[in-house]
């Protein structure tokens, strides 16, 4: 069960009760700035709110640690494959989204351009994974069924028994190595639907390298690219 708190002369916090919290716990949520509080069944709404505000401090740090929310306005900068790319508008071109020269090159009305930016973003994106995907499968062996992107908070990548698999589409946001090794960690599901050592061997034997400094690129900055675009 969840509901929505303020705390006195704080934010406004979103709290959980589990059935399996053994302790109240204060998170942040990097991704979206959400402040979660998680409290034992045992626990009152009063105590559990009276002990957050006591931890009001540490909310505020860890909200200042928030990457910034990056609106998709003519002149800011954005990442594409890990590189800058600088959103080039003009009234006069036309609606088309085009990449180039580090330039996200967009025309028509302003109403509208971030809609139109992150549509653009959303169909390279599957574009880029789904030949990617079917690549990497392909030269393995290995039957891949569907393909599709969403903007999921908590995953990357997501593999089912039926053979889809789905990727959050802010990878083609991050650096090459980090997309190809999400690429080859879902297609090593199709065969190892876990995360034991043969589904290990098998990622990097995809990836042809060690799959772990894109794990690491990820803990350290997939939160920044959740806050990209509305």
């Amino acid at each position: 069960m969840t509901s929505e708190v303020a705390l006195p002369g704080g934010p406004v916090v979103t709290l959980k009760v589990s059935a399996r919290a053994r302790s109240i716990r204060l998170k942040v949520d990097a991704r979206t700035g959400g402040v979660i509080l998680t409290v034992p069944r045992r626990v009152s709404q009063r105590r559990a709110v009276e002990w957050a505000a006591g931890h009001r401090q540490w909310i505020e740090e860890a909200l200042r640690r928030v990457p910034e929310r990056v609106a998709l306005r003519p002149g800011v900068t954005i990442p594409l494959y890990g590189l800058p790319y600088r959103i080039d508008w003009s009234p006069e071109r036309p609606r088309a989204v085009a990449a180039a020269n580090g330039r996200l090159v967009a025309g028509g009305p302003i109403e509208g351009l971030e809609a139109r930016l992150l549509r653009w973003l959303k169909r390279h994106a599957l574009e880029t994974l789904a030949r990617e995907t079917r690549a990497r499968a392909e030269a393995a062996g290995i039957a891949v069924a569907r393909i599709g992107v969403g903007d999921p908070v908590s995953r990357w990548g997501s593999c089912s028994y039926s053979g889809a698999i789905r990727y959050s589409w802010r990878l083609i946001l991050a650096p090459d190595f980090v997309r190809r090794a999400t690429v080859a960690h879902e297609v090593a599901h199709l065969t190892h639907m876990n995360h034991g050592s043969a589904f290990h061997a098998l990622v990097e034997e995809l990836l042809g390298e060690d799959p772990k400094p894109a794990r690491r690129w990820l803990r350290q900055h997939g939160a920044a690219l959740h806050r990209i675009g509305c």
